[in-house]
């Protein structure tokens, strides 16, 4: 999907603006309105919804390790949900570095990065709704509260912790108390390199750094008094 120029957003008010047009609408009609042909199903395509609404709202940066919107310093997070508002799942933010943490803090990192300024996207996306039918709910734009980034860089740093000292095959979904690590792949066979306590290097599944469903759940609760 391939961003024409005239439909990059020059300002943060022109970009909410055209997010908010598109609640009430459905990703059928949203993909129909731009000629994208809808998945049957998210299986093998479970980011669609966000290429679909990052190709509509004018994105750029594509894969590469920087905010969605580059020029605004916007990050695109569609976020599915069910009609009481509850977030139906975890929120990827980034995949977690293994090596090469020399100099990594926090206020450097690519979490914090992405974390800065975000546009989030509600889709009422329950499971037995067909994929066209899925609606977006009521975009808004977000930036951590001190309280709530604090939160956010005590997790990061006790998880990066875990990584450089050779634990990361111990962390778990418990650890963490808003954003989580775990596994990031697209199959079993799919590896990395990390190092062990002993400073040895070997292989093990990519992990990402995920937000739970609480603080998700929060931010839809605070921002659009619903759930």
């Amino acid at each position: 999907m391939i961003t024409p120029k005239e439909n990059i957003p020059d300002s943060e008010h022109a970009l909410i603006t055209k997010a908010q047009s598109l609640a009430g609408f459905t990703l059928g009609e949203i993909a129909a309105q731009a000629g994208i042909e809808v998945p049957t199903n998210l299986l093998r395509d479970k980011g669609w919804p966000g290429l679909l609404l990052e190709h509509t709202l004018g994105a750029t940066a594509g894969s590469k390790p920087e905010p969605d919107f580059p020029e605004l310093g916007i990050e695109l997070k569609t976020i599915p949900i069910n009609r009481q508002g509850k977030p139906l799942e975890t929120t990827f933010v980034s995949v977690a570095p293994f090596t090469g943490l020399v100099g990594v803090n926090w206020q450097n990192s690519h979490v914090k990065n992405k974390l800065k300024r975000v546009l989030w996207v509600p889709i009422v996306a329950e499971r037995e709704m067909p994929v066209p039918d899925r609606i977006v709910g009521m975009p808004f734009l977000w930036s951590p509260s001190p309280e709530e980034e604090a939160l956010l860089a005590n997790d990061w740093q006790e998880l990066i912790d875990m990584i450089v000292l050779g634990e990361v095959e111990n962390i778990s979904g418990k650890h963490g108390q808003v954003m989580q690590l775990r596994p990031k792949a697209a199959n079993s066979k799919a590896k990395t390199d990390a190092f062990d306590k002993h400073g040895r290097r070997f292989k093990t599944l990519p992990r990402g750094f995920y937000l739970k469903i609480p603080f998700t759940h929060g931010l839809i609760k605070k921002y659009l008094r619903v759930g």
